[in-house]
């Protein structure tokens, strides 16, 4: 944002402050105000370049609303062009247009509170009067372009997806600043989904920003269990994932009809996780965790040739049946060169009303299975009924009972993975050797 006009602007600020105590020259202040312009730019990314007439009065009312950020791409109105027109009536309402990705936003309601909330407690402004219209087909390709790259320059002429159109996996990027965290169990029933969840959950209550990719094609359950309540959003075909408990998440639940089947041959499981990991809008999280089918198949193999900086984080229960499985898909992971970097052990034991711990799966496994792999059992998780409730219910324990024990118990494990497992190695992509 700038102001156009004289530099000597500032005086009319000063001269009526003082006017009470000093002799003022009326016909130079007359002078000085013909000299100022009153029109204001919006400054946006160059493909977004949008410009908005407004009084000089009217900046502060821009300014305020700068501040306030689309829901779903979580940057502000003002400099993704979506502020068409921001004024001050002469009556103090303010009169503001914005401009939605598409027709039917499932968040326009939200982007209404904000605006609102952002520009009502202004002073001299009596009321709101917010208007809505939809970008153009120009204005979402630029948006995208802006946003997600344009893959034109190595797409060719025919328009496809993914690496086709010639977008990188932005998470195998050398300088990418993201953790893919993989999680997975040799067998099904062990719980990894609900761990997927409550742990993304946990990293997000820690401060972090926190994706998750449902690669259990077959078994999706993701976004049941996170509780999202909206299908994701295509601007351009770039897909903006719904977001829920601090959370994004993409997963086939959203493109299949409810109680469909997906049957599908490797080929075309590959692409569509290629796709989960291109054409979603993920703005670099600071984690991304894979919610990974069972077993060693070929979705496991595709993860491990899209994700080569991935950390797995092995699942399992206390019973050595569930442990001798779990061993399996640490074994892959050697055999793709994907560190494992933990253990994690659910269903350790069940706490009775008397207080009394029963360990209905036996105990030691996940000890074991950690000494074995010579990685950390970063935490054991108790059986409770609510965590089951909540993964049924889209209310993930981590998110609505924190005080809990097993909470706190996902709140342990995501620091340790957080902080004590961070990667010592620092990349910096700007850094060069010169001869």
């Amino acid at each position: 944002m700038r102001r156009v006009g004289s530099p000597n602007a500032s005086v009319i600020a000063d001269t009526v402050a003082l006017n009470d105590a000093v002799e003022v020259d009326f016909d130079a202040t007359e002078r000085i105000l013909e000299e100022i312009s009153t029109t204001a730019v919006v400054q946006t990314p160059a493909p977004l370049a949008r410009m908005v007439n407004m009084t000089t009065s009217n900046e502060q009312l821009v300014e305020a609303l700068r501040p306030v950020e689309d829901p779903e791409l979580h940057r502000s109105i003002v400099d993704l062009g979506m502020l068409k027109r921001a004024e001050l009536r002469d009556d103090g309402t303010a009169d503001i247009l914005v401009a939605l990705t598409i027709a039917g936003c499932p968040l326009r309601n939200e982007i209404q509170q904000r605006v609102n909330g952002a520009v009502a407690t202004l002073p001299g402004v009596t009321g709101v009067a917010l208007e809505f219209t939809v970008m153009t087909d120009e204005e979402r390709a630029a948006l995208r372009e802006v946003l997600h790259g344009s893959p034109a320059g190595t797409a060719g002429q025919q328009q496809a997806h993914g690496h086709a159109e010639g977008r990188a996996i932005p998470f195998s990027e050398p300088g990418s600043t993201t953790r893919p965290l993989l999680i997975s169990s040799g067998k099904g029933g062990v719980g990894k989904s609900s761990i997927t969840t409550n742990l993304a959950v946990a990293l997000a209550r820690l401060g972090h920003t926190v994706g998750v990719v449902d690669a259990d094609i077959y078994g999706f359950s993701i976004p049941r269990m996170l509780g999202t309540d909206r299908q994701p959003t295509v601007v351009d075909e770039m897909i903006l994932p719904p977001e829920r408990w601090g959370v994004r998440c993409i997963s086939m639940g959203y493109f299949v009809p409810d109680g469909e089947a997906v049957i599908w041959r490797g080929p075309m499981l590959h692409k569509a996780l290629e796709q989960f990991l291109t054409d979603v809008f993920w703005d670099a999280p600071d984690f991304l965790l894979i919610d990974m089918p069972p077993g060693t198949g070929d979705i496991a193999l595709s993860l491990s040739q899209y994700l080569p900086r991935g950390e797995v984080y092995v699942v399992t229960t206390p019973q050595p049946a569930a442990q001798k499985v779990a061993r399996l898909s640490a074994a892959m992971a050697e055999k793709v060169n994907l560190p494992v970097r933990g253990v994690i052990e659910n269903m350790s034991w069940f706490t009775g009303d008397d207080g009394t711990r029963y360990e209905l799966f036996g105990a030691g496994g996940g000890q074991e299975l950690s000494e074995e792999l010579e990685v950390p059992l970063l935490g054991q998780l108790p059986l409770v009924p609510a965590l089951r409730e909540g993964g049924d219910d889209g209310q993930p324990i981590t998110a609505v009972d924190g005080d809990s024990e097993a909470a706190q118990a996902f709140m342990t494990i995501a620091e340790r993975i957080a902080v004590d497992l961070r990667p010592r190695k620092v990349f910096s992509p700007e850094l060069r050797i010169v001869d």
